[in-house]
């Protein structure tokens, strides 16, 4: 418990206990940290009192050590004013001042959404960018493809006329030599 505490209780506690049992040296070492030790404070807004103030009460005695009761009364006026952990007071907030902060969160709300609805523009500008690209990279294939194929074709026409046109040769010359034969035949 006496981690949870601030320092000035805990030193406020450790003099309290020391004036209750007449020690005029109380250091550390009298009061061990595993005590455990039930507080019971009397004021709510936790504020500090004098060790004048403090009762220290000795509940029992047990073989693991002792058990005090700690009663805390109302703080005196020259003591601290606040429970450092309280939460601070709000100041008042006139409406003017909610207003200039609501028009200021209008504004930084229109900025980003201009600022994203630019982000988008230039996204799908890009994008029309690339698709334009592939249509224009797709049509340059597909003439080159096209340009090949009819080379391809020209070649393979060029090559079957020269070929049907060697293959009339050679059956003129066969029906040449079947005349003759035939010629030396009709002679015979």
């Amino acid at each position: 418990m006496w981690g949870l505490l601030l320092p000035d209780l805990r030193d406020s506690c450790e003099k309290a206990f020391c004036q209750i049992y007449n020690r005029t040296q109380c250091g550390r070492s009298l009061i061990s940290y595993s005590v455990p030790i039930n507080f019971k404070i009397n004021n709510t807004n936790l504020k500090m009192a004098a060790p004048e103030d403090m009762q220290v009460k000795e509940l029992d005695k047990r073989a693991s050590g002792q058990a005090f009761e700690v009663l805390i009364g109302t703080p005196t006026p020259d003591t601290k004013s606040d429970f450092p952990l309280a939460p601070s007071k709000k100041k008042d907030v006139s409406l003017e001042e909610i207003q200039r902060k609501l028009d200021a969160a209008e504004e930084r709300r229109k900025s980003h959404e201009a600022e994203v609805l630019k982000h988008l523009a230039g996204k799908r500008e890009h994008e029309k960018e690339v698709l334009q690209k592939a249509m224009e990279d797709n049509n340059n294939f597909s003439k080159m493809a096209e340009e090949k194929l009819n080379q391809k074709m020209e070649a393979n026409k060029g090559k079957r006329t020269a070929m049907m046109a060697a293959m009339n040769e050679k059956f003129k010359e066969k029906d040449k030599k079947l005349e003759e034969v035939r010629k030396n035949k009709e002679t015979n």
